[in-house]
């Protein structure tokens, strides 16, 4: 892979050198590769043809778990993001010790190790929230919620340059990644100032199917917003709006 240089940036294929864009520029790189039929026929890269079964597995574990996100993940989230997910997913398929290789799901591995994960690399919640939360998933009543006592926002909230007001928001989800099919409910605060004023107490009910056998979690994170002229508007469109995975139940 090169990086390209000059006014003029190419795009497409000349010769055996590939021109394309991406985050990182304007890159380079030499065709090659072994041909695909023999990837997919020949014993010798049937560990090739496993991991590459496991990965694509990864990949719809992350997109229905981003999807039943989306309601929180419209407004944050990094331009790496979705390959983060799905390498993070990758550990949890791997973690299955009951399937043979090739065949290891998230069913069987551990959703847990997504507990942490942050969706937004710029604006992380652990570096810009630091009230003290709970966040509990009871899978009786299928409540999954977030609690936090009264705290100054103006000390406990690590806010971007510009920001007058924040809200919190959550979500609970419930995952079926067999089926591809999920409960999601989400809850938010009212936009509230950012200042040396306590809040009240914030208490957060997101609910879900009860006695539920599926991976839940509960998403938490935060949106800012700057106040002009009486009007609210989303701080940078979002970009620095954290979310975060506190915590999952994979069951």
């Amino acid at each position: 892979m090169a990086r390209q240089k000059g006014i003029i940036k190419l795009k497409g294929t000349i010769g055996d050198i590939t021109f394309y864009k991406t985050q990182d520029g304007h890159l380079a790189r030499e065709k090659g590769g072994i041909d695909a039929s023999r990837i997919k026929n020949d014993p010798a890269f049937q560990r090739t043809r496993e991991n590459g079964s496991e990965f694509g597995r990864a990949g719809k574990a992350g997109k229905i778990l981003r999807t039943s996100l989306r309601a929180l993940l419209i407004n944050t989230a990094d331009g790496r993001m979705v390959s983060r997910l799905t390498q993070k997913m990758v550990e949890v398929i791997q973690a299955d010790v009951t399937s043979v290789r090739g065949l290891r799901n998230v069913i069987d591995g551990e959703a847990e190790l997504l507990a942490g994960f942050e969706f937004n690399i710029r604006g992380k919640l652990g570096t810009s929230l630091f009230a003290p939360f709970v966040g509990a998933i009871d899978r009786v009543t299928g409540e999954i919620t977030v609690d936090l006592d009264p705290f100054v926002p103006a000390n406990m909230i690590a806010a971007p340059s510009g920001t007058t007001h924040f809200k919190i928001i959550s979500a609970g989800a419930e995952i079926d990644f067999e089926t591809e099919t999920f409960v999601e409910a989400h809850s938010e605060t009212a936009i509230l100032p950012w200042d040396a004023v306590a809040t009240v107490a914030i208490n957060q009910v997101n609910t879900v199917t009860p006695a539920s056998t599926k991976p839940l979690f509960l998403a938490l994170g935060l949106e800012f917003y700057q106040e002009v002229n009486a009007q609210m508007y989303p701080l940078k469109n979002g970009a620095y709006n954290p979310l975060a995975l506190v915590p999952v139940s994979g069951l």
